[in-house]
């Protein structure tokens, strides 16, 4: 990338890492509860329209998908059934065993545990809001 003169001045601690990531469900008490369950996380933050997980270094914002459309307006909230725009990771010591435990804890897998060709084993799995969660290692 090409830096272009006058461009970026003063924005120069940009980018330090993704600090939230905003996820819309329809369902935010169950999402509540299979993040609560699955992940082990308390909720950090809610109020009648989120819930906000905190992962380390970035936290999961749970909204609405009502109250997102103000948001993100003139945007279109794309439901569920449109399908997965993206994936997020975990990076875990050991998959299989990661595995093992998100079956105790009623997660359905989707595939894996899988060796990829680029050298990762993986296996993912879906929230209630239809977003793809990764294991890798």
């Amino acid at each position: 990338m090409v830096a272009t003169p006058g461009i970026g001045a003063g924005v120069r601690s940009w980018p330090r890492g993704i600090g939230a990531i905003t996820l819309f469900v329809e369902d935010l008490e169950a999402a509540k509860r299979f993040y609560r369950e699955v992940f082990g996380l308390p909720v950090k933050f809610e109020d009648d329209d989120s819930a906000v997980f905190d992962f380390g270094n970035t936290i999961n914002n749970l909204l609405k998908a009502a109250a997102a459309r103000v948001l993100i307006a003139p945007a279109a909230v794309a439901g569920r059934e449109a399908g997965s725009r993206l994936q997020l990771t975990i990076q875990v010591d050991d998959v299989d065993a990661m595995c093992a435990e998100l079956v105790t804890r009623g997660v359905e897998l989707l595939n894996g545990p899988l060796d990829r060709p680029w050298g990762v084993r993986t296996t993912s799995f879906s929230d209630p809001g239809g977003h793809i969660w990764e294991i890798a290692k």
